[in-house]
């Protein structure tokens, strides 16, 4: 299926060529309004560098386009620029609010669409809607001020300017034809009535890497200029101290505009610019006719070949261009598009290889766009603390500053690929987002979801005391530990795909888990009692109070999710070093640590006896947490939510043969019942099962688990036709309040948006369906099956008198996830709400955006429209009930999969 090249093997895979991924999709959607762009002296990065600046103002870390592609170090970039004749600006990026902008914070408002792509980046397939008439920038800023939090989004359908189809289909498509041989397509489709204009700019750029201090004194600035081609092209010459000389070759012999990549300081800030050809020129010089903007010599840092299009109504034109080494034959004629035919060929035959053979053609077109979006998240990422914070004046040595974020993290140097959640909402990684990216990336592409894993844990992104950074609003805030189930996760697939796990990867991660595990035991402890804290923990407004600020009340929140978390972390951990003492006898001690320190977890969220400060609510069969007040009296808050459904996903279950070549475990354990006799009740939960038989470690003892699940499976609660709701849906009727010195805070059941601001504008937990919380919740479903078996049934839906076995409950929520992004019976896919648009045109209806959360009641994506690395999750849940079933995880073949 692969084809041989000068580099080695380009096929979808591209295996044993370590070259193959030079060139991907590694440009953001957004650079401007992050916090590596943010120089101001009080921290507000979406206004100091706001989107009006972006098209005139050199990046200092990364770059940005529209369906472009760069280098893996971002040294030259290749994206699309357009203009329709009646916009006031060249469309270079995407549009979208800030934070303060929308009624539900950031929100980008374009129409783009990952469609394809394989692990190689072999072949990449991008859909941009352009709109024929003025986009309406102002009228989108206008309409989400007035609007409130109650109010829907203000979305640019919404606007009428695609009411006429008065629009352009502009698809971006790229070919390798060697590791660093790409081919470009570009093909305009008017869908419009009538005959239309449009200027189309694929513009090659390079990162602006010479105007900033730490620069070099020896390094030479890069350079593009014109060069002569062959008939009928155009021609750029590229020349890079470190990516080398390269040739962009242009069909049809556009005439290539020159400009450099720096800061238009005259028009931004009043004063005199480092050279009279700045970054907006070309648009200066297409836009408003501006002939000086240019270079007339030819050359610069920035270039864009320029195609004037009038394409018929209905009609389409195709551009071809390609970029490869200098010198090189590089034809846009004879053989570019077999070079095109044989790529989407290898493309389809490894998606035809990854999609269960009972999938349908829907469900296969849903998988296939899942795994395109997120093998198109990936980005390249530079972000160098040292540097930063000493351009704000700042060093390790410094006083605290307002305003200045992360000055703790002077040893982070980010220079790397990093899969994002989105690259437009969230250009940047989050730490425990990118764990559950490795498992949606472990179903194609196993080698990267290692190399994620590992990113994190290097000493160059890991704290020195052992924290694994947050994300970069706030690298010291504390995302779940979800890392070290992610890493076993990988390891165990890479098993079962191959027939042999990466032990050395596993020990590495181990490792380093270690010290991040001693970091929340040493710092989310504080009480010594094994009841954690940990801020937010990524759940945002699901709590009472904003969990990462004082409390109103003062003293702590003890955390039935923070402590949960820990007790699957010790799980985790325990698991990998059962694996690890396979190879390596001196992990039993490791082995025996993690079973300690999870019966002291377990042991403290339900201790003997109905006490009224613990995590353990009996008379409600539910988790909540606790407020320790200063005087310290405990106060459960009583909020069902996904919070107290987060100690269920701590169920892992363990074979026989593990346990076995653990000589001292069964004596270990005890003398510790015989030390700690109040622990027993958890020792025995431990211990159940039939003799010689798997072993159980849950929270959860038999009676508890049905009484959780009672509630996750009522819908009249969590479940809803879509999934598990991250709120019961009992709090729409019952809203829960508290009262602190005459000053109410609740939380009520939302389904859509949030209505609160308490952690930014959009972030919510208080209702949606989100895809990694379901994920968990179905992977303990599996492993409580294992051990369980047919034998365990319980009412799904609660009450309706229908039982099923944890595998039937496992693979229903899986089915309801799969149902937010297919066709119901009347053609419409829930994910779309309302938008007849997506549900009735052709060009419309088979496009699957993959949202950061869905609604809880209709399934309407909500939050970052592209947030297909965890949302991504889909993808191998289709993939593991489409290929499997009971009978799978009763022999142990799956079992060992759904860790």
């Amino acid at each position: 299926m692969d084809t041989q090249a000068r580099g080695g093997k380009i096929g979808p895979t591209a295996e044993g060529n370590a070259r193959a991924r030079l060139w991907g999709p590694y440009l953001s959607e957004r650079q401007w309004g992050t916090v590596r762009e943010d120089y101001s002296p009080g921290g507000d990065a979406w206004s100091y560098f706001p989107h009006d600046h972006a098209r005139s103002r050199a990046y200092r870390w990364g770059e940005d386009g529209l369906g472009g592609i760069c280098d893996e170090k971002q040294r030259l970039c290749l994206a699309l620029a357009l203009w329709n004749g009646h916009d006031p600006i060249l469309k270079e990026r995407a549009f979208g609010l800030t934070n303060g902008e929308g009624n539900h914070g950031e929100d980008v408002k374009e129409y783009y669409f990952y469609l394809d792509s394989t692990p190689s980046h072999s072949y990449l397939r991008y859909l941009y809607k352009y709109p024929q008439a003025a986009y309406p920038y102002e009228d989108l800023l206008a309409v989400n001020r007035e609007r409130g939090r109650q109010e829907f989004e203000y979305e640019l359908l919404d606007t009428g300017i695609f009411d006429d189809d008065a629009y352009f289909d502009v698809t971006v498509e790229y070919a390798k034809a060697d590791h660093d041989d790409i081919l470009m397509r570009i093909t305009v489709e008017n869908r419009g009535p009538r005959e239309a204009a449009l200027h189309v700019l694929p513009t090659l750029w390079f990162r602006n890497t010479w105007s900033w201090q730490d620069q070099r004194a020896d390094e030479a600035k890069p350079r593009l200029w014109a060069v002569d081609s062959p008939s009928r092209t155009s021609g750029v010459r590229v020349d890079h101290p470190e990516l080398g000389s390269y040739d962009l070759r242009c069909e049809g012999a556009p005439r290539v505009l020159f400009t450099e990549n720096e800061t238009d300081n005259e028009r931004l800030f009043g004063v005199a610019s480092a050279s009279p050809y700045v970054k907006d020129g070309i648009g200066r010089y297409i836009v408003d006719g501006d002939a000086t903007a240019v270079n007339p010599a030819r050359e610069g840092t920035k270039a864009a070949a320029h195609y004037s299009l009038v394409v018929a109504p209905g009609g389409s034109e195709t551009l071809r261009l390609r970029l490869g080494p200098a010198g090189g034959k590089l034809s846009v004629g004879r053989g570019f598009e077999s070079v095109f035919k044989q790529r989407i060929a290898e493309a389809d035959a490894f998606y035809r290889e990854l999609t269960p053979p009972r999938a349908s053609k829907d469900e296969a077109r849903v998988l296939r766009q899942a795994v395109a979006g997120l093998l198109w998240s990936k980005q390249y990422y530079a972000f160098d603390l040292e540097t930063w914070l000493a351009e704000h004046d700042l060093s390790p040595w410094s006083m605290p500053r307002p305003g200045i974020r992360n000055r703790e993290w002077f040893h982070m140097v980010n220079d790397d690929i990093v899969s994002m959640p989105d690259k437009w909402e969230y250009p940047w990684y989050a730490a425990w987002d990118l764990a559950f990216h490795t498992v949606a990336f472990s179903v194609v592409d196993l080698d990267f979801a290692k190399q994620q894993l590992e990113l994190l844990l290097r000493d160059s992104y890991l704290h020195p005391n052992g924290q694994i950074p947050a994300y970069e609003w706030n690298f010291s805030d504390v995302n779940p530990p979800v890392h070290a189930w992610a890493a076993y996760f990988v390891y165990m697939m890479e098993e079962r795909t191959t027939g042999q796990g990466d032990h050395a990867f596993l020990e590495r991660a181990f490792q380093k888990l270690l010290t991040n595990f001693t970091w929340w035991v040493n710092r989310k402890d504080p009480s010594g009692r094994n009841v954690f804290q940990g801020g937010f923990l990524g759940l945002d407004n699901i709590g009472v109070f904003d969990r990462s600020a004082p409390l109103p009340t003062g003293g702590t929140l003890e955390q039935a999710d923070g402590t949960a978390w820990m007790a699957l972390y010790c799980q985790s951990m325990l698991q990998i070093a059962l694996e690890l003492v396979k190879h390596n006898e001196s992990y039993e001690e490791m082995v025996l640590k993690f079973v300690e320190h999870y019966l002291w977890i377990a042991a403290s969220m339900d201790r003997v006896g109905d006490l009224g400060d613990e995590l353990w609510d009996e008379e409600d069969g539910f988790f909540y947490d606790v407020l320790r007040l200063p005087d310290g009296e405990a106060v459960r808050l009583k909020v069902r939510s996904m919070v107290g459904l987060l100690p269920l996903c701590a169920s892992t279950v363990f074979q026989p043969e593990e346990l076995a070549r653990l000589s001292g475990l069964g004596e270990r354990l005890q003398r510790f019942a015989a030390r700690h006799p109040s622990l027993s009740v958890t020792l025995t939960a431990a211990q159940a099962g039939k003799a010689g038989g798997p072993r159980l470690l849950s929270v959860l003892d038999e009676k508890k688990l049905v009484r959780v699940l009672g509630h996750v499976l009522s819908e009249d609660e969590f479940l809803s036709p879509y999934g598990i709701r991250a709120l019961s849906r009992h709090h729409a009727e019952h809203p829960y309040t508290f009262w602190v010195q005459g000053q109410e805070f609740g939380v009520g059941y939302l389904p859509a948006e949030s209505d609160s601001g308490m952690f930014g504008g959009n972030s919510n937990w208080r209702g949606p369906v989100w895809l990694p919380m379901n994920t968990l919740l179905i992977r303990a479903l599996l492993n409580l099956y294992s051990f369980y078996g047919d034998e365990f049934t319980v009412e799904c839906p609660t009450g309706s008198g229908v039982r099923k076995n944890l595998y039937e409950v496992a693979e229903d929520i899986s089915a309801r996830l799969t149902r937010i992004f297919l066709r119901d019976e009347d053609g419409h896919r829930p994910v779309y709400g309302g938008q007849a648009k997506f549900r009735d045109d052709p060009h419309w209806r088979d496009l699957i955006s993959f949202y950061e959360y869905f609604h809880g009641d209709n399934g309407a994506g909500l939050g970052a429209s592209h947030q297909t690395g965890w949302t991504g999750l889909i993808a191998p849940l289709m993939q593991l009930f489409g290929r499997m079933g009971p009978d799978d995880f009763r022999s142990g073949t799956a079992r060992r999969q759904s860790r």
